[in-house]
């Protein structure tokens, strides 16, 4: 039994005179934490518990019940050991929501690859949208020039979101590390604005690019009619729709794209 706690970092291993001694390992937060007052130990286990999408110190008074002239203190006392890091949230540019130091803030907090220091990154939303489309383009083209009948042509027409995402991790144009979820997310204001399709296949367990027995799969194509006036607007084809509300750092009486479009 010994053994299968040593193997885990359970137990410490030490010698002495009287021979081998065991000695349980304090844990690494104890450990980190000594010398601190209940207090503060108390904040740090709710900003623990809060993970990496991080709390407000708003939250923090509500749960710990302590004032906030307090928490104020024990948040910078445990950014001064790096324990803690504050971040700011694109969700509200005044605020700043805590974490552990060594976490990796959730795409939530920071907006993920459409974000450069709260800042939204709309040139290269806009790089990005027209590279997938290029692609999906020159897909279709090669599966007409094919000669093929129509119903292999349209089928070999279609690229499955893992390729896109591989095209444009070659392309090089990202200094960030793109994931399929944020390609999926531009082909899908290509989607809204009437350029591309998509169709979702059954796929085999461990096929590159399937997601629970599924494969998602675009291809370009020529609209029939033309969008829906909601479409057109900026908010029809916006990736990040989703983050846009009053107060926050993007919001309709801030959006430049919004302002254009109403003067043309």
């Amino acid at each position: 039994m010994h053994c299968a706690h040593l193997s885990q970092g359970q137990l410490d291993l030490l010698r002495s005179n009287a021979g081998l001694l065991y000695r349980i390992k304090e844990s690494q937060n104890a450990s980190k934490m000594k010398g601190s007052d209940n207090q503060e130990k108390l904040v740090y286990q709710i900003i623990e518990d809060a993970g990496n999408k991080g709390i407000w110190s708003r939250d923090i008074r509500y749960k710990s019940n302590l004032p906030l002239t307090e928490i104020n203190k024990i948040l910078k006392n445990l950014e001064s050991k790096k324990l803690i890091k504050a971040v700011k949230s694109v969700a509200a540019s005044k605020k700043k929501v805590y974490m552990l130091y060594n976490l990796q803030p959730d795409r939530s907090v920071t907006g993920g690859a459409w974000y450069s220091d709260q800042d939204f990154e709309s040139e290269f939303v806009e790089v990005l949208n027209q590279q997938c489309f290029k692609f999906l383009q020159s897909k279709a083209e090669a599966a007409r020039e094919s000669k093929q009948n129509p119903m292999i042509q349209r089928n070999s027409s279609f690229a499955s979101s893992h390729e896109v995402w591989k095209y444009i991790c070659e392309l090089g144009i990202s200094k960030v590390e793109l994931s399929m979820e944020d390609i999926e997310t531009i082909l899908n204001t290509l989607i809204y604005d009437g350029k591309v399709e998509m169709t979702i296949i059954a796929a085999k367990e461990g096929t590159v690019g399937s997601v629970d027995g599924q494969m998602k799969l675009y291809r370009a194509v020529s609209p029939l009619i033309q969008p829906t006036g909601l479409v057109r607007t900026p908010c029809g084809l916006c990736p990040v729709f989703d983050d846009c509300h009053e107060g926050g750092e993007i919001s309709p009486s801030n959006c430049i794209y919004m302002t254009e479009w109403l003067e043309f």
